[in-house]
């Protein structure tokens, strides 16, 4: 699987997620990207929101679910006792319950599968059972691309490919100019750019590349001897 094929797959799979396993309102899927969070796709703005209050406060359901590699169950976030600096952020969005499911891909945790519900204790056992049989296919889709990366850094490589592109590299470089930043930095801006529209991260860097250069982003060139 190609990595553009792998980014509408899963753009596909949060979407059915959100419309499928009643009642969650939203679903997000976060991959880490050199380290650090990052939603590859969300059903709507609000899990894109969701999620990225959880990076901002560096806690979360999403977060334990990643890093612990464990199922992470919400019944009611306003009784929460974990999460201080993300729960009443995420409240004030309207989610009252949540689940969290690690993507385990050759013994390692790479991400999560998120959906959020504006009712409480909503996740009973059937749905839960319902919703990592999709977590499932993510995990499968996952489990193949990695191993087309075995070659060198795997999950490196596979988390960069899902959001990186020449033209993303491309986008990178204008803001490290314009806002004499490090490449970090950069990333940054244009994925909280990502998140606050709704849009795909690839097609915000195509935008500043257009903008810049006043021509639509070229694909890499291939150089042979």
């Amino acid at each position: 699987m190609q990595a553009h094929d792998l980014d509408d797959f899963l753009d596909r799979l949060v979407h059915v997620a959100a419309a499928a396993v009643i009642p969650a309102v939203a679903c997000g899927l976060t991959v880490r990207r050199d380290g650090r969070p990052f939603s590859v796709a969300v059903s709507d703005a609000l899990a894109g929101q969701v999620d990225e209050i959880q990076y901002g406060a560096d806690e979360g359901p999403c977060l334990d679910a990643m890093r612990g590699a464990e199922v992470v169950v919400v019944e009611d976030l306003r009784r929460e006792r974990r999460w201080s600096a993300y729960r009443p952020h995420a409240v004030a969005h309207g989610i009252a319950s949540s689940l969290s499911m690690p993507l385990i891909v050759e013994g390692q945790s790479l991400g999560a599968m998120n959906l959020y519900a504006a009712a409480t204790q909503v996740f009973t056992a059937p749905v839960r059972k319902q919703a990592e049989g999709i977590a499932a296919q993510c995990t499968d889709a996952l489990t193949l691309t990695v191993r087309q990366f075995r070659q060198s850094q795997l999950l490196d490589q596979l988390a960069e490919a899902m959001v990186s592109s020449s033209v993303i590299d491309q986008a990178i470089g204008i803001l490290m100019a314009q806002q004499r930043c490090t490449a970090a930095t950069a990333f940054d801006l244009l994925r909280r750019a990502s998140q606050s529209r709704n849009r795909k991260l690839r097609d915000v860097a195509g935008d500043i590349v257009t903008r810049v250069s006043g021509a639509p982003p070229e694909p890499r060139t291939d150089f042979r001897n």
